[in-house]
């Protein structure tokens, strides 16, 4: 896996308490083009994308994409995970690996979000020990902020970008101070 270092891919299926995280496959497509259309998935990210442009560009089968996990509830996708080294988009994460996550508001609530992160969390420190992530959002993004803290990122720094204040934290494996790193539901 060229993005993140020696990493095998895709790795097993990732099986926590209740999802599994796994590579991409055929039978996603429909959630992922619900996912990327969504007013409340896009309302921090630049917006939603128009469907028909989402259909005309999503393929039927996906290519192989180092680093991305489908999160998957009872056999059906409801969010992904990407781990991957960040390109520049932001200075502080340049050449970092960095956490994304979207997740279809019906999951929203529920969990599913600091299971499924903690569990690619996990995975990552197997693959990269001693590698730290890294995670951005913006600061009105609440329930994103909530679980950064949750997963035990910690603030690095705030700044301006994309016409918001964005949040900049850091995770290193390991326990937290005072606590242990699994993230239950």
């Amino acid at each position: 896996m060229t993005e993140l270092g020696p990493v095998a891919w895709p790795p097993a299926p990732i099986r926590t308490e209740r999802l599994v995280l796994r590579e991409p496959e055929a039978r996603d497509r429909t959630a992922v083009i619900e996912l990327l259309a969504s007013p409340e998935v896009g309302a921090y990210i630049g917006g939603p994308r128009p469907r028909d442009e989402l259909e005309r560009a999503i393929p039927r089968a996906p290519a192989r994409r180092p680093g991305l996990f489908v999160v998957e509830l009872d056999g059906v996708m409801i969010g992904r995970i990407t781990l991957t080294r960040d390109t520049g988009h932001l200075r502080q994460a340049a050449g970092r690996a960095e956490l994304g996550y979207l997740f279809l508001p019906r999951a929203w609530g529920c969990g599913y979000g600091a299971e499924a992160c903690a569990a690619a969390l996990d995975w990552f420190a197997d693959a990269l020990p001693g590698e730290p992530v890294v995670l951005a959002t913006q600061t009105a993004n609440a329930r994103s902020m909530r679980l950064a803290a949750k997963l035990g990122f910690v603030e690095v720094e705030r700044f301006d970008a994309y016409g918001a204040e964005q949040w900049f934290g850091m995770w290193s494996p390991g326990p937290p101070p005072g606590g242990a790193r699994s993230v239950g539901p």
